[in-house]
């Protein structure tokens, strides 16, 4: 028996059309609705996201938490080709969907995808990718590891001022110790934006905005 992964990743190559960004993302949210509920940042929280992206207008952009490549997707629908975006997911599984829905959708060559725990990665990635710090950081991973890694962001020198940091599921699941630390830290402005948890109605949850002073 398929499990939901594997069965959305049928689902886009079944019911979207290939190379049609927006029409995959759409697909993929109709799945969350009407046949199983995912847990990538969905349509409602969604449109946080492409609002930072389109604010910010980011060129080096870092994703932990690459899942099923949801929300790569919506990112790299409204980056210029030439922006740097980095996904990291520690699931190979989870990274191998979606690579090949990148790959349907035609964007496979515009997202780095790494397959490791995001504690490895980062403080490597200055050199590895010849980055000096991040425009953009989208944290949607293990709610317990938010703040760790954050840290190590800022040790390892990728968070520079003007780094927008967006954080999902602050509330639901909930990341009390992140959403404590952003919020309470003089170096950052931090805007809580209130949504409901993907693909409910009627669950709380919120995305934490921060843009390093």
């Amino acid at each position: 028996m398929l499990d939901s992964r594997s069965q959305l990743q049928d689902y886009v190559q079944h019911n979207s059309n290939r190379g049609d960004i927006q029409n995959i993302i759409d697909t993929i949210d109709k799945f969350g609705w009407t046949e199983q509920r995912l847990i990538n940042i969905g349509d409602q929280k969604g449109k946080i996201l492409d609002e930072a992206i389109q604010t910010r207008k980011p060129k080096t952009i870092l994703e932990l938490g690459t899942f099923l490549g949801y929300s790569a997707l919506r990112m790299i629908r409204l980056l210029p080709k030439d922006a740097l975006l980095i996904s990291v997911d520690c699931d190979s599984e989870s990274a191998e969907i979606a690579r090949s829905i990148f790959e349907y959708a035609g964007v496979t060559d515009r997202i780095k995808t790494i397959v490791d725990y995001t504690n490895n990665v980062i403080p490597h990635l200055n050199k590895d990718f010849n980055v000096d710090s991040f425009d953009l950081i989208f944290i949607d991973h293990f709610k317990d590891v938010y703040l760790r890694d954050f840290k190590m962001l800022e040790d390892a020198g990728l968070i520079k001022s003007g780094t927008m940091i967006v954080a999902d599921n602050v509330i639901h699941p909930g990341a009390p110790d992140y959403l404590e630390y952003v919020q309470n830290n003089p170096n950052y402005s931090t805007t809580l934006h209130e949504s409901k948890l993907e693909y409910t109605d009627n669950v709380r949850d919120a995305i934490a905005i921060s843009i390093r002073k």
